[in-house]
Parts: structure tokens; C-alpha cells; sequence
């Protein structure tokens, strides 16, 4: 079986201030969370390892926020305000971007999965990149 390819996907807020790329296949899993803070925000994300994750424009731009264990880092531009990725609780070793932050010419191939981010605790698996790649 062999490995689907990757490529940079570019993406970033609502100002443009902050601009970023999300190395992914074709095919990706999309996760809908319904945790206090994605179900407000409508952040929908796309799990990526933190090696395929890197801000391009703006890191000077971006605020953080943190509640709770504080060990999720929700990352925003301080202009507009848009959430584009954070480091996840359920996952510190990797980054969670927001997949309406995507450029428009994405081009990807869609597959959604809910995640009960609202009960989740330290036993429950959010799904990994792995899992994400369809």
C-alpha cells in the first residue's frame, strides 16, 4: 500500500494578517468538536503533525489562549480575532488547524467525524493524523 502524498495548503484569518500552511493529502478527516469553546467559535479542525504546520506571515500577530489545564493553546490573530490553529489537549505533539481558515483552492477531499470534545477526558482518543488521513 503506498503512502498518500502530501501537500502545502495555504490558509490564514480573516485580515490576513496571519498566514499559514498545513502540509495534508487529498483526502483528509475533518473533525467536528463539540467542546465549550469549538461549539462558539465553529472552529472545525484538521490534525496534523507539528513538522506539517508552519505559520508564514504574521507569528508577531498571533495571540494565545489557554483555559482550563491551560495545556491547550488556542492561537488567534490579535486584528481580527480569527482562531487558525491551536495545540490540543488531546494531542500536545501535534497542531490542529481550522479548516474554514483554508484557502478557498484547497482542493481537498472531505470526510467529517464528530468528537465529543464536551466529555472528552485523559482516556479518550481524539484522533490522530493517522487516523485523519482518509
Amino acid at each position: 500500500m503506498t503512502t498518500p502524498t502530501k501537500s502545502w495548503r495555504s490558509g490564514g484569518c480573516h485580515c490576513g494578517a496571519v498566514r499559514f500552511e498545513a502540509n495534508v493529502t487529498d483526502q483528509v478527516v475533518a473533525i467536528s468538536c463539540n467542546c465549550s469553546l469549538c461549539a462558539k467559535t465553529g472552529f472545525i479542525h484538521l490534525v496534523v503533525d507539528d513538522a506539517d504546520f508552519r505559520v508564514t506571515q504574521g507569528e508577531e500577530n498571533i495571540d494565545e489562549y489557554s483555559f482550563h489545564t491551560h495545556t491547550a493553546k488556542h492561537r488567534s490573530c490579535r486584528t481580527c480575532h480569527v482562531t487558525t490553529h491551536h495545540t490540543m489537549r488531546s494531542r500536545p505533539d501535534g497542531m490542529s488547524v481550522n479548516l474554514r481558515c483554508l484557502d478557498p483552492d484547497a482542493n481537498l477531499q472531505l470526510r467529517f467525524q464528530e468528537f465529543d470534545g464536551a466529555s472528552w477526558n485523559e482516556d479518550d482518543d481524539m484522533p490522530t493524523t493517522a487516523a485523519n488521513q482518509a
